[in-house]
């Protein structure tokens, strides 16, 4: 399964998007966006993908997200007495965060938190019970008090410890052609990332020359194209392992390996363990869940 591109629509008399999304459950939904994402998950457990991370999130599930960073949620079992699964969602754009930074040099904590983003980052319980008050009231004030109570609490994480998630970070740059080239891009890895690697597509759809095109995704990106489809294949393999009982083969060439030796090495190198070995940790998680 490959990401699948989610369209954002901020109203135009607005400069984010709330969302209080209820519903009675989160199914798997693997797809990514321009836009950063902040979400509080309430009243909720499963799996959280990022990128090529997979763990399981309990109730109060704080993480921010940065922009085209593939992600999905899959809820298990309800906590406690909630009558649905809940999340409150704040999607706002680069655009948007940098333009308070330029405006108020008061704002600059918020460019480290910005790029850490780039690989998701999850907040600690501490952090998670001061904010959570503030965030499930969002959507009782007005406009204008919304956008302030937000940029209160995005400054509030700046100062905070956030675990980043993902093993690589996808942070488009600030030139708006690179950003509409690296759409296109990006969007056709992520429906092509099992095949071999050719530049020649990818450089059509950019109008650049390979050269060029290597060095604007470089620049984009901060990995190389080559570093960027590898995390693709492992983030889709780190779902198959948890979420299916196919062979380690079979999920070797689902992703785009050449072989299963050279798909234990790329994991091995991404994850820290073998994929069996990966399988095995989460199965065990589960059971002391």
């Amino acid at each position: 399964m490959q990401p699948w591109f989610e369209t954002v629509t901020i109203p135009r008399d607005r400069s984010w998007l709330l969302f209080d999304r209820q519903l009675p459950d989160f199914p798997f939904n693997w797809h990514y966006h321009p836009e950063f994402e902040l979400t509080l998950t309430v009243g909720s457990c499963g799996v959280r993908f990022v990128g090529d991370h997979v763990e399981r999130y309990a109730h109060d599930d704080l993480v921010l997200l940065g922009p085209n960073l593939p992600h999905a949620w899959q809820s298990e079992a309800l906590v406690g007495d909630a009558p649905l699964h809940r999340a409150i969602v704040c999607w706002f754009t680069r655009d948007w965060i940098e333009g308070l930074m330029a405006l108020m040099p008061e704002y600059a904590s918020l460019g480290p938190l910005a790029a850490a983003a780039g690989r998701g980052l999850e907040f600690d319980d501490e952090t998670v019970a001061r904010l959570r008050p503030r965030m499930l009231a969002l959507g009782a004030l007005a406009p204008a008090r919304q956008a302030l109570e937000l940029q209160s609490i995005l400054l509030d994480l700046s100062a905070a410890d956030g675990r980043q998630l993902a093993s690589g970070e996808i942070s488009v740059g600030g030139n708006p052609r690179d950003r509409e080239r690296m759409r296109r891009v990006l969007t056709w890895l992520h429906a092509h990332y099992r095949e071999p690697l050719r530049l020649e597509p990818l450089s059509a759809i950019a109008h650049l020359t390979d050269s060029q095109l290597q060095r604007v995704f470089k620049r984009s990106t901060r990995m190389s194209i080559s570093q960027y489809v590898a995390q693709l294949r492992i983030g889709r393999a780190c779902q198959m392992l948890v979420q299916t009982d196919l062979s380690i083969g079979h999920i070797a060439a689902e992703c785009g390996f050449s072989d299963m030796a050279h798909f234990a090495r790329q994991f091995r190198a991404a994850k820290g363990v073998a994929p069996t070995r990966y399988r095995q940790d989460f199965k065990a998680s589960a059971g002391r869940g």
